[in-house]
């Protein structure tokens, strides 16, 4: 990934985040860790937590977390 390159986050009732992919691979890490006992089939797999967010990053673009609550991200790339 260039260092240029961000990833806008969507959430409901919250305004759009531009993280680095270090940011949203602690963000994805916390959520997981919550979630280890209701994990998405494809990561029920990976051992580590850190694995399976690095996993969504290069696989998904988005995270069901509840009833009506989700993570989306999408890489962008900002101007200079």
């Amino acid at each position: 990934m260039n260092a240029n390159e961000f990833f806008v986050i969507l959430e409901p009732n919250q305004p759009e985040q531009f993280l680095t992919v270090q940011e949203l691979q602690a963000k994805l890490e916390a959520l997981l860790a919550q979630r280890q006992d209701n994990l998405p089939q494809d990561l029920k797999n990976i051992p580590t937590i850190t694995a399976q967010a690095q996993r969504l990053i290069d696989t998904s673009c988005d995270l069901d977390i509840g009833p009506n609550q989700y993570l989306q991200w999408y890489a962008v790339r900002l101007e200079k």
